[in-house]
């Protein structure tokens, strides 16, 4: 299983361990994100959060997961989350002069999470999924998730929650 250790001499420096899985198909790892979704973020009070979830350009997390979804026949799971792309906050809250994830995280909070990153730029991500550079690629999302994370929380620290639009992702039908 040489996706966790590679990933993990990447992240050593981390100070919370990451749990993965692997998975045989897409489908079955699309399942598996489905289950872990109903069972676990459904039974507490959670919400997702994005940097430029959904805004610029169409965004990524969420167009790319409804594509997939709908690709498999899969139904969406993230329909009793809440969710918010924090991208807005800093925009509009914030006087930073950069607007990427990683350029809002080292303003404002060092670059200690950047140095992890294997690439200087997310696009160089859709590159390694083409080319199953899948190791570069889950620490890279690593970095993402926990950059995302902490601006998050900073944004919660210094800005009220009508700063946040909160949006339902519940399915029309």
């Amino acid at each position: 299983m040489g996706f966790p250790l590679i990933v993990q001499k990447q992240c050593h420096t981390l100070e919370t361990p990451v749990q993965f899985s692997l998975h045989d198909s897409e489908q079955e790892l699309l399942n598996e994100l489905a289950t872990f979704v109903t069972s676990t973020f459904t039974q507490r009070d959670a919400k997702l959060v994005a940097y430029n979830g959904e805004r610029w350009n169409g965004g990524f997390d969420l167009p790319f997961f409804r594509t997939r979804l709908c690709t498999h026949g899969l139904e969406w799971p993230f329909g009793t989350l809440p969710s918010v792309d924090v991208m807005d906050v800093f925009e509009t809250r914030f006087n930073t002069s950069e607007g990427t994830l990683s350029g809002v995280y080292e303003e404002l909070i060092g670059a200690k999470l950047n140095e992890l990153d294997p690439f200087t730029d997310s696009s160089e991500a859709v590159t390694a999924w083409k080319e199953s550079a899948y190791e570069l690629l889950i620490t890279h999302n690593v970095a993402d998730i926990r950059r995302t994370r902490a601006l998050m929380e900073l944004a919660e620290r210094y800005c009220s929650k009508s700063d946040f639009s909160m949006k339902s992702l519940e399915p029309v039908v």
